[in-house]
């Protein structure tokens, strides 16, 4: 469906209905997968389960996500959904593992690789003219040298036992995958070649040269053996998120009661006063009760320079303490953590699917049991026309084998995993994994101004007093105000109070009116603060517009102060435009993507700034729900829009645009709004989430091509097609070629590291 009308005109209805179905999300690790056609054939088993409203199976990580009706479903259910359609639920979805290969498992590899090499010798070397052992000689002494073949492919088989053992299970569960491919054309090899030794052990020696014991050893070497390299090819994938999970330290000491120790992060609660010294890092995500220190939160915010904190400033788990003594209240333990939302973000985005994978998830999911169908008829078809029976049964097992569709499997997935973990590493938190295929698609993107264009930091630059109260007392009056605001403005004017040690007044009947201001009332009289438009709303007449204009001339936000509908004040308000804005803007436009300002403020302030970093086209004096109307209007004209912003205000905006990015500090990563969250508030990240997007679609293409292309070449080849001109494979080539197209895939998608 497509994403516009997904966001425009199906929300209410998706919620009214969840809410209904008492919806629950949970992700489970899944064990047994293979190939695409494994992860292909969970999904739509678990999909077509009562209860069960939408599941997703991620190959490379592992795990399947479902959403299901908890008030029909419960996890130990659904694990059993997994188990009937032939894999192992290993419980919820933790943590990230690296596959990283035990000594034993090393061994054993290192042992099969010698046995292989042997096996290929005895069966093979005397064809090539290599010398020959007399004993296991097949000209000499053809039964030591079948028993010798048997003895070695046991071992094989019970080294692969877990492939051929898993290809029937799905084979009986009507989802055959890559292992029932494998399995059926091992066991095949196999059957036929005892038959051979039966034959030869009544005297048919002629059946020596007619055995296929090395091609079953071998094909399962080669399986075992491209799963060594894909184990470690998908681990290089999951480090850049590994790496955040341990950026918390294992243990924390908390004071209680006075007394100080040391618990794991596990045993501390919402509340506990955690203490932090110099050279450690920040437990869990709270706020600062006593002290004061300079941390490091470079791997959240990209700051290199370190931020000074102090009594009630928030800190984030994984952040060094450079110099202080802090004690900080725990906010954010566990799952609530940052980190913990960073890494659950990235794992759910993984387990979305890009447009681009379900086309070759559809493929790869029809395309198992086709070749199993070519196979069956080219085995026949062979016996038909008069062909040896050895000779159909070579065939019908290279076309199984050469045909995996491993690397059909891999292209997409693979390629998009490490893409996340790149964007990740970057500060770039992709929800879905659409996103990386649409990002490349903009040609618009609409900025706010306040928080993402600049930095937020506000300061006051002039104070125009129209009454007899004295400047001190006034701007008293309005930080007290706006510092029960949640608005970039108001910090500016708390910051004047903090830094000039000036006390809050109480304040009562505090509203927010989104868009135009807000108001209060101090010692019983109403206090309203605000824009221009705040004036219309209360009928309030405005005298001062020349005062206004001089302000925003000099780059000022404007705040009109009103005491008792008279106003008081007007108060220009200066903002700092990012560093790198103009650099960014101006790479987008070479770019051909077209920028655009979308604010709240008014017009002449925003012209300016605009002009300062390259922007040409400015909306000024907007309303959040007219942003949302402007970004809908963009797309009604044909434009792909990205729209960027704080995540609070413009939340409609972004929710209405095809790509909501937002701009973060990174201590409130869970926005609702938004698409993508720029955690290191870098705008630099927006172009650089377009040139992923950009050479992830490429990536992903190559891969399909070269999957496709090696299938659509190796099968007729594989059929016996080219016999007349030379060209023809057996079983052990087979799989030495299907494991070297998953090779090129891997190696492909691991550039994009």
């Amino acid at each position: 469906m497509d994403k516009n009308v997904q966001k425009e005109t199906s929300p209410m209805d998706t919620m009214d209905r969840k809410e209904c179905l008492q919806m629950k999300k949970i992700i489970l690790a899944i064990g047994g997968m293979t190939c695409s056609a494994c992860s292909n054939g969970l999904e739509k088993y678990l999909s077509k389960q009562k209860g069960v409203e939408n599941a997703s199976v991620n190959l490379v990580m592992a795990n399947a996500t479902i959403e299901y009706d908890e008030n029909i479903l419960y996890q130990e259910k659904i694990e059993e959904f997994v188990k009937q359609a032939g894999f192992k639920s290993l419980g919820q979805f933790k943590e990230i593992k690296l596959d990283k290969k035990s000594k034993k498992e090393k061994i054993e590899f290192t042992i099969f690789s010698v046995l292989a090499i042997i096996l290929m010798y005895i069966s093979m070397g005397h064809m090539v003219g290599l010398p020959t052992i007399n004993v296991i000689n097949p000209h000499i002494n053809p039964i030591n040298y079948t028993f010798t073949l048997l003895i070695l492919t046991i071992a094989f088989m019970i080294y692969g036992f877990d492939i051929l053992k898993n290809g029937y299970k799905n084979l009986i569960h009507l989802t055959p995958n890559m292992d029932t491919l494998v399995g059926i054309g091992v066991i095949s090899s196999f059957l036929y070649s005892l038959y051979g030794m039966f034959m030869i052990l009544k005297g048919e020696h002629s059946y020596t040269m007619d055995l296929y014991f090395e091609s079953a050893a071998i094909v399962i070497y080669f399986i075992k053996l491209g799963r060594y390299i894909d184990g470690i090819s998908k681990d290089k994938t999951k480090e850049a998120i590994q790496k955040l999970v341990k950026i918390t330290p294992d243990t924390a000491v908390i004071k209680r009661n006075g007394i100080e120790r040391k618990v794991t992060l596990d045993e501390i609660i919402k509340g506990d006063i955690v203490v932090s010294r110099p050279g450690e890092r920040i437990a869990v995500d709270g706020e600062i009760v006593t002290g004061k220190a300079h941390l490091d939160e470079s791997f959240i915010t990209g700051e290199s320079k370190p931020t000074s904190k102090e009594k009630g400033s928030k800190v984030i788990a994984g952040s060094i303490n450079y110099d202080g003594y802090l004690e900080y209240k725990a906010e954010k333990i566990g799952k609530e953590s940052t980190i913990s939302e960073i890494v659950r973000l990235v794992v759910e985005a993984s387990n979305t699917k890009a447009p681009i994978a379900k086309v070759a998830d559809t493929v790869s999911g029809y395309f198992v049991p086709a070749v199993i169908g070519i196979a069956i008829f080219t085995f026949f078809a062979y016996l038909i026309i008069g062909q040896p029976f050895s000779v159909a049964l070579s065939t019908f097992v290279t076309i199984l084998v050469v045909a995996c569709p491993c690397s059909l499997g891999l292209a997409t997935p693979l390629a998009i995993v490490i893409s996340e973990g790149v964007c990740a590493s970057k500060g770039i938190l992709v929800k879905k994994s659409e996103i990386l295929e649409n990002a490349q698609k903009v040609d618009t993107i609409v900025f706010d101004k306040t928080g993402t264009l600049t930095y937020g930091k506000l300061k006051i630059a002039q104070l125009i007093n129209y009454s007899d109260i004295k400047n001190e007392k006034l701007l008293q009056l309005i930080g007290s105000i706006e510092a029960k605001s949640t608005h970039p403005i108001g910090k500016a004017f708390t910051d004047y109070l903090e830094e000039n040690k000036i006390e809050k007044i109480q304040i009562e009947e505090f509203e927010n009116i989104a868009g135009l201001g807000i108001t209060a009332k101090v010692n019983n009289e109403k206090i309203i603060l605000g824009n221009s438009k705040i004036l219309d709303k209360y009928s309030i007449q405005n005298n001062y517009l020349e005062d206004e204009r001089k302000l925003a001339q000099n780059g000022n936000s404007i705040i009109y102060a009103v005491k008792e509908n008279k106003i008081i004040a007007l108060i220009g308000v200066n903002d700092i435009v990012r560093e790198n804005a103009k650099e960014v803007v101006n790479s987008l436009n070479k770019n051909k993507i077209e920028t655009i300002m979308l604010t709240g403020d008014n017009e002449e302030t925003a012209k300016k700034i605009a002009k300062t970093i390259g922007i040409t086209k400015v909306i000024a004096n907007v309303m959040p729900q007219e942003k949302a109307n402007m970004v809908k209007k963009l797309k009604q004209e044909g434009k792909y829009v990205m729209m960027c912003g704080d995540g609070i205000n413009d939340s409609p905006a972004l929710a209405s645009a095809n790509i909501g990015v937002s701009v973060n500090t990174g201590t409130d990563i869970a926005m609702d709004s938004s698409d993508v969250i720029l955690t290191r508030n870098d705008l630099s990240s927006i172009m650089n989430l377009i040139t992923i997007s950009k050479k992830t679609i490429r990536n992903i293409k190559q891969n399909l091509f070269w999957a496709f292309f090696y299938n659509s070449l190796m099968i007729p080849v594989a059929i016996g097609l080219f016999k007349s001109i030379g060209i023809s494979i057996n079983p052990m080539l087979a799989s030495f070629a299907m494991i070297f197209s998953s090779i090129t895939v891997i190696l492909n998608a691991l550039r994009l590291r």
